[in-house]
Formats: structure tokens, sequence, C-alpha cells
């Protein structure tokens, strides 16, 4: 897959993911977390999370909606980018940070994150393919290994709201 041919998967899913995201916020999560994503690939029950950073150039919050699998008790998220040659600018930002803010439907985390790696990561990457099977379809278009990320919480916070997001995310 092409910087091309990932864009336009973005672009196809632009309208959907900001309406996704607002849904999400809006409601407290009571909405947004379970989605049908068959339409894009995906699977009829897939679960959604999101998080909240700091952009590391700009200094502005951002909230980024994400599929989402648990394992051993960690979210694991994936640095897909749908497939693109350069990793998401999400990823990039929240490699800056100690500690990322996520929030799975009505409760919200502070939490510590790192990357498997060796035997570990390709144990999270196998399931995660399994639960989105697209993540399969996006590495094999792209040279770059696509990053797993996993989140420990460790504070329960308030969930999130849109006013919270100073900055938008781009597609």
């Amino acid at each position: 897959m092409s910087d091309e041919s990932a864009a336009e998967i973005r672009a196809e899913r632009k309208d959907w993911v900001v309406e996704h995201r607002e849904m999400y916020l809006r409601s407290g999560g009571a909405k947004g977390h379970i989605m049908d994503i068959t339409a894009v690939g995906g699977r009829s029950f897939a679960t959604h999370c999101m998080i909240k950073y700091r952009g590391r150039k700009s200094g502005k919050i951002f909230i980024t909606p994400l599929c989402y699998g648990d394992i051993g008790g960690e979210v694991v998220i994936v640095g897909s980018k749908g497939g693109a040659d350069e990793h998401p600018e999400w990823y990039l930002n929240v490699r800056e940070m100690d500690q990322v803010d996520f929030q799975v439907a009505t409760q919200a985390f502070r939490a510590t994150w790192r990357e498997p790696q060796g035997a570990e990561r390709d144990k999270v990457w196998a399931f995660m393919v399994d639960c989105f099977p697209f993540y399969a379809t996006y590495q094999a278009g792209t040279s770059r290994q696509i990053p797993l990320v996993m989140l420990k919480s460790v504070q329960e916070i308030p969930v999130f709201r849109e006013e919270d997001a100073t900055g938008t995310r781009k597609f």
C-alpha cells in the first residue's frame, strides 16, 4: 500500500472518524465504544477507545478514537495510519510522553505505556490482526513496522469532554 492509497482510505473514513469521535465524546462514552466497522473492513462488534495526548510541536491537546484490544489487563492500540509509510501523529506524540490518558466506554484512565518487543510483540500483533484483520493488509503494504502501544492504567480520571481538545486530528 502506498501513501496515496493510505490517503484514500483516510479520506473515505474522515467523516466517519469525526462523527465517531463526536458521538463518543458527547455521550460520555455510552455510545461509540462498540461499533460495526464492517464497511471499512472490520468486524461488526469492534471495540474502540479514545486517547488524549499533547502535541509535541503545537502543545495542543488532541483526542483520537482508535480500535483497541485488551491483553492481560493492558489496552493495546495500533499505529497503522491505514498502512501509510509514516507513523501516525498520535504515535509520534505519545512517544514523547511518559503517560497518556485513555477512555474505554464510560471510564477514563491515566496510563503508562510501552511497546512490546520480540516474541511478545509477535503474540500481540497476531491477536490484534485476529481482532482487526485489516491490520495485516496495512502491514503488507508498507515497509515500516506498524507500532503497537500497550497502555497500563495507573489512575482513574474524569471522562473526556469535547472542550478538553484544543487541537483537531489530521487525517
